[in-house]
């Protein structure tokens, strides 16, 4: 998994690629775990390379929800596929995240 970070008008964008899985949610959390320490309030991750995501992944995005939240910071979740949405759909984690169809749409909807 490879992430890639941008930010733009106080919102920090994040690329995501590649698989998150029991051997690369360590590596992401330790990545967002940052984002959090410095209290980053507006955090979008763009799924639209990501292929595949398990227990593990998912479990790593809740602990990341819950690290931001504990300070007032927002999280979304933009162009997930149809194989990883349906995933958040089965886990009912579509009603804990908020996700958005597009990149657009989501940075204006943070304001």
């Amino acid at each position: 998994m490879q992430i890639k970070q941008v930010e733009k008008d106080g919102i920090v964008i994040c690329y995501l690629s590649g698989e998150i899985d029991i051997n690369t949610s360590p590596q992401a959390k330790k990545f967002f775990d940052k984002l959090i320490i410095a209290k980053k309030e507006k955090i979008l991750l763009n799924f639209k390379d990501v292929s595949y995501v398990d227990s593990s992944g998912l479990a790593t995005l809740v602990e990341i929800l819950k690290g931001l939240r504990t300070y007032g910071g927002k999280l979304k979740l933009v162009t997930l596929s149809t194989k990883v949405k349906n995933l958040f759909e089965i886990t009912k984690l579509d009603k804990l995240f908020d996700i958005v169809a597009d990149e657009e749409e989501a940075v204006t909807s943070f304001s």
